[in-house]
């Protein structure tokens, strides 16, 4: 259209320069315009338009040349042009940019071409194990394959000589020479070759995975902890003998020895607080009084405080009356000491045992009160002698007591049954020192052991979520209680008539079970109120069995009828836990709690 355009142009041009001038010259005034108009023979004015097409502009240079024959050029594309009227080549289409910046890039990049923050980035046609691949084994070998053909690149001399080998494609034979001579390079630094093996004669270098191989005797003889056991075994200075001696006279003997006994490494002794300890008539003061006896068999709740016993420097874990009479009280304190009360009299401490070297957690006494057991948490079970505080024994498996019984029987009075943190339910005959039975089938730790059916079996609840009955002396589970809804039980007590116990569950209830030979939850009795999650408060009856107690985890003693099983009173006893309560055997309607606080207290 340039092209004809121009020519067009040309043409007028040279019509204009050969045309003569007209013959009639231009009128001289309106009138004769007019006259010069009308008439027929005059020619209209000519008036020069731009000409205007509505075809889009197309760029026909390529056609121009295909018509004309001549050769085609490359031409870059304008990144600016949204339609390509020809098909252009590969290297029209990837030819740099000229000419003028682009009006929305910078660096005159088309913004479909950019793919990175510099600029237009092209795809590689390689996987990256590939890449490092070849890349490691350039820098390895001196050569690498062509990405771009089926030829190598690099060092071809030595391409030929490996066979074409990457650094990922050892042969195995390759691998182990490898291997051998790093072990080789190992125990030349460690200098354990000599000469000879030095220049591969004489050894094996395979065989130093071999631990039959002296070889391998040699490599680990040397290892980083052979100096540090070379440098204990030598001898001690007089300084570290002298710790050594004054360590094993305190840790001595800790263990269990031929007779049974475990020394904790701490003095047994006993400090009586009394002003004589016997009286005028030559009776011990632990000897009860001759007119101790139940006035009736009916019982009440009690109302006020009367006494409080405090002497403990820790909070007090359990509490156990005098068998039978009551006028003493012993207390489990956390302060490592055991203390035992006057209850008639004067109230104050009697004798305080000290053996222990941590907290005590449990204590029993014996049938006639003479003797009793507690359980540490240093590991130990002590059997001490009530009047003169004397120890007799000392148990220990090495794991923690959580309860000590002793079998109620009068001819059993030797048996000894501990419930440990090991699960197991260990017996002792405490007249030889000997375990004679253990109890292997609980889960978690034992916590309680409650004797039934005349001290024939004994039941055991545990952290396993149940409970499981036994046949005294047999280990082998007769009964097995475990319920979904179960929570552990930390402590259990029997009732008065023997038929029921009590159960303190840790979902804030107390569940009765029957002690005949099902052993089966009574669904119609269900003491709560109370909060004892997380805390083993103990439950109890009254003597006549009409009252259940219990303490709880704000401080509070709670009473409850049994028939009903609805809430008689509560006390608000201790500040923190009230984590023990016992009814008195004679007085009817005498209470004793303790606390966490510390403190014990009496209630009528």
């Amino acid at each position: 259209m340039d092209l004809l355009q121009s020519s067009y142009t040309d043409d007028e041009e040279i019509a204009d320069a050969v045309s003569p001038p007209s013959e009639n010259p231009p009128p001289s005034n309106a009138a004769d315009a007019d006259a010069s108009n009308s008439s027929p023979d005059s020619s209209p004015v000519r008036i020069s338009l731009p000409s205007k097409s509505s075809a889009p502009t197309v760029d026909d240079t390529m056609l121009a040349l295909t018509v004309t024959g001549a050769k085609a050029q490359t031409k870059p594309l304008d990144p600016t042009q949204h339609v390509v009227s020809f098909n252009p080549t590969y290297e029209q289409l990837w030819a740099p940019i000229y000419g003028p910046a682009h009006p929305y890039a910078k660096d005159g990049i088309a913004q479909g071409l950019r793919n990175h923050k510099l600029g237009f980035v092209e795809d590689a046609a390689i996987e990256p194990f590939v890449f490092d691949e070849q890349y490691n084994t350039f820098y390895k070998y001196g050569y690498a394959a062509d990405p771009s053909g089926n030829n190598f690149v690099g060092d071809l001399d030595r391409l030929e000589e490996s066979g074409a080998l990457s650094v990922y494609n050892i042969p195995q034979h390759e691998q182990k020479k490898r291997k051998i001579e790093k072990k080789k390079e190992k125990l030349e630094k460690l200098g354990e070759v000599d000469g000879e093996e030095e220049a591969g004669g004489g050894v094996d270098f395979s065989e130093v995975d071999n631990p039959a191989s002296e070889a391998w005797i040699r490599k680990n003889s040397k290892s980083p902890w052979a100096g540090k056991r070379e440098g204990v075994g030598g001898e001690l200075t007089e300084e570290q003998k002298k710790y050594a001696e004054e360590y094993a006279k305190k840790k001595g003997g800790e263990g269990e020895n031929e007779g049974g006994n475990a020394n904790a490494g701490m003095v047994d002794k006993s400090t009586f607080h009394g002003k004589e300890e016997k009286d005028y008539q030559g009776r011990s003061w632990v000897a009860p009084p001759k007119d101790a006896k139940a006035s009736n068999d009916h019982c009440y709740i009690p109302k006020r405080l009367v006494h409080t016993w405090s002497g403990h420097t820790k909070g007090v874990s359990a509490i156990r009356f005098f068998p039978k009479y009551g006028h003493l009280i012993l207390s489990a304190g956390m302060d490592t000491k055991v203390k035992i009360w006057d209850v008639f009299n004067s109230g104050k401490c009697m004798r305080t045992y000290m053996g222990h070297s941590k907290a005590v957690r449990d204590i029993w006494f014996s049938n006639d009160g003479s003797k009793f057991l507690t359980a540490s948490y240093d590991k130990n079970i002590k059997y001490w002698d009530t009047e003169t505080g004397q120890v007799i024994s000392t148990f220990s498996t090495g794991k923690v007591p959580y309860v000590v019984r002793l079998n109620p029987d009068e001819d059993k009075q030797n048996v000894l049954l501990a419930g440990m943190s090991d699960k197991k339910i260990v017996q002792w005959d405490m007249n030889t020192g000997q375990i004679t039975q253990e109890y292997d089938q609980h889960l978690g730790a034992v916590n309680t052991i409650t004797f039934v059916d005349n001290n024939r079996r004994f039941v055991t609840s545990s952290d396993d979520k149940s409970l499981r009955v036994w046949e005294f002396g047999i280990p082998v589970v007769i009964k097995y209680i475990s319920e979904p809804h179960m929570h552990s039980m930390p402590s259990i007590s029997l009732h008065p008539n023997s038929n029921w116990l009590a159960a303190q569950s840790l979902d804030n209830q107390i569940l009765i079970y029957s002690t005949r030979e099902r052993f089966q939850l009574n669904k119609k009795k269900r003491f709560a109120g109370h909060i004892v999650a997380g805390y083993a408060c103990q439950v109890n009856f009254s003597p006549d069995g009409r009252f259940v107690l219990s303490g709880d985890g704000e401080g509070r003693c709670w009473f409850w009828d049994w028939k009903s099983c609805k809430v008689f009173r509560t006390l608000k006893c201790h500040e923190g836990v009230c984590i023990g309560c016992e009814w008195h055997p004679l007085e009817q309607s005498k209470v004793a709690t303790c606390g966490w606080d510390g403190l014990i207290k009496y209630w009528d």
